[in-house]
C-alpha cells in the first residue's frame, strides 16, 4: 500500500514538474511590462528579457534612469516614466502601452517598483510613514494591474508580483512587511479571479539582494530620522541606548545578509514568463 501511495506521489509530481516546464512559443513576439527599471531587479530583468528578444517595456521613476537603461538594451526595449503612486502617471503610462502592443496585448506585468525604509520599530513612526511605503508597495501595485488588466487579458498573459520573505512572516517594523503581505493576499485572490480568462498570477519572495532597496546607509539614515522626529516619551522609553544598538546590528544584518547577485531572482521570473504554467509563488534567497 505504501509503495503504491509513494508512486502517485511521485508521479503527481513529476506530471506538475513537466507541466510547469512546457515552455511558451514565439516570445520574441510578446511584450512585458516591468515597473522599477531604474536599478536593482527591475533593471537587470529588463536587460536579460531584452537579451532573450522579448520587447520589453520599461517604467522609471527618473530620465535619468530610463536614459541609462536605453543606452545599455537594444532598440527593441522602451521606456516610460511612470510613478505609481500617482494615477494620472498610471493612465498616462497605461495609454502608451496600449499604443505599442495594439491588439496583441501584454503577455507580461511585473509588479517590481518598490520601497522599504524606514525600517523601525512601529511605535516610532506615524500613519504617514506606513501610508509612504503602502502608496508604492501596496496600492501602486493595484492600481497598475487593475488598468493593464484587459491588455494582460487580451494576451491570456500573466501577472508576475515581487513579494518578499517577509511577506509571510514579518521580521521588523514599518510599513514594508505589511505592504508585501498585502501583496501576497492581493496576488491569491486575483489568481483565482483570472483563472477563468487563462491569465496566471505568480509571486516572487525574494530574500535579501544587495540593491538600493537594502541599502545599508539608507536603512540607517532612515532609522535615525526617525528617532528625531520620535516624540519625547517614545525617546525616554527607548532610550539612547536601543536606538545605537538597533542601528548597528540591524544594519549590518540586513547588508551582511544580502546578496551580490541578481541572478537567481532574474532567472525564477524569466520562467514566471516563459513558461506555460508558472507556479503559484516561487522564493529566491539569492542561491543559484
Amino acid at each position: 500500500m505504501w509503495l503504491y501511495l509513494a508512486v502517485l506521489v511521485g508521479l503527481y509530481y513529476l506530471l506538475r514538474w513537466y507541466r510547469e516546464r512546457q515552455v511558451v512559443s514565439n516570445l520574441r513576439d510578446k511584450y512585458v511590462f516591468i515597473t522599477g527599471c531604474d536599478s536593482g531587479f527591475g533593471n537587470q530583468l529588463a536587460r536579460q528579457l531584452d537579451l532573450q528578444g522579448l520587447r520589453v517595456l520599461a517604467s522609471c521613476l527618473t530620465e535619468k534612469g530610463a536614459e541609462q537603461l536605453r543606452d545599455r538594451t537594444s532598440d527593441r526595449l522602451q521606456t516610460v516614466i511612470l510613478d505609481v503612486t500617482k494615477t494620472e502617471s498610471i493612465a498616462a503610462a497605461t495609454q502608451w502601452i496600449k499604443e505599442r502592443v495594439g491588439d496583441r496585448g501584454l503577455w507580461g506585468l511585473v509588479n517590481n517598483a518598490g520601497i522599504a525604509a524606514p525600517i523601525t520599530p512601529s511605535e516610532w513612526l506615524t500613519k504617514q510613514d506606513f501610508m509612504k511605503i503602502l502608496d508604492v508597495n501596496l496600492l501602486g501595485v493595484i492600481e497598475v494591474t487593475l488598468s493593464l488588466l484587459p491588455l494582460v487579458r487580451k494576451a491570456r498573459g500573466r501577472v508576475v508580483n515581487v513579494s518578499s520573505v517577509v511577506g509571510r512572516l514579518s521580521l521588523f517594523g514599518g510599513g514594508y512587511c505589511i505592504s508585501k503581505h498585502g501583496v501576497e493576499a492581493f496576488s491569491d485572490s486575483l489568481r483565482r479571479e483570472l483563472s477563468h480568462f487563462g491569465v496566471k498570477v505568480a509571486i516572487i519572495e525574494p530574500g535579501s539582494f544587495k540593491t538600493s532597496l537594502s541599502n545599508n546607509n539608507r536603512i540607517s539614515q532612515s532609522f535615525r530620522e526617525a528617532w528625531d522626529h520620535a516624540s519625547p516619551e517614545v525617546k525616554e522609553i527607548y532610550g539612547e541606548k536601543f536606538s545605537a544598538s538597533f542601528v548597528g546590528p540591524s544594519g549590518s544584518a540586513v547588508w551582511d545578509a544580502t546578496s551580490a547577485w541578481l541572478d537567481e531572482q532574474c532567472h525564477v521570473c524569466t520562467q514566471d514568463l516563459n513558461w506555460w504554467n508558472p507556479a503559484p509563488r516561487k522564493r529566491s534567497d539569492g542561491k543559484a
